[in-house]
């Protein structure tokens, strides 16, 4: 039997009830679960024999300001290499208490990707065996990534509008 998004979504209804939200954007099953049951998800995805997601593609994280009390967000894509059926996780934060339990132990790959998030967007891995910046500065006290600064110095006058016709 082929592997679908319905029967994908009926496996983890019946693991989770109703506390994951789940949509198909452009045909690709994105679940939205809370922070806490990161691990669990995860590690239903990887183990359930039906479902098999045990390639983890890609992790990143997201920044929406007002988004309030879920400012951050992780994103895992998950790859079933034998049925190649793809599946997006994400799970939020608050920007106040950004924890998420890490992914090391299921996807051993996640430990550069989970360093890269910290780095750029302050997420805190709990769990992670070595969580500290890979590319940024060890002295840097912000986090680059997060919408919380201004895209361009205001004091610049080689763009101003005066100088474009504007």
């Amino acid at each position: 039997m082929s592997l679908t998004n319905e029967h994908i979504i009926q496996l983890l209804t019946e693991k989770f009830g109703d506390s994951l939200q789940v949509e198909t954007p452009h045909g690709m099953l994105t679940v939205t679960a809370a922070a806490d049951l990161n691990l669990k998800v995860l590690q239903f995805l990887y183990g359930e024999e039906a479902l098999r997601f045990r390639f983890l593609t890609d992790l990143t994280g997201l920044h929406y300001p007002d988004n309030t009390g879920a400012e951050l967000g992780v994103v895992y894509h998950l790859h079933n290499l034998q049925d190649n059926i793809r599946l997006r996780l994400k799970v939020f934060v608050s920007a106040e208490k950004p924890d998420v339990f890490t992914a090391t132990k299921i996807f051993p790959g996640a430990n550069w990707m989970e360093r890269e998030t910290y780095d750029f967007f302050g997420i805190n891995f709990i769990g992670h065996p070595d969580l500290r910046r890979i590319l940024n500065a060890d002295e840097m006290d912000y986090f680059p990534m997060r919408k919380e600064y201004a895209l361009e110095d205001p004091q610049r006058t080689d763009k101003d509008d005066e100088m474009f016709g504007r």
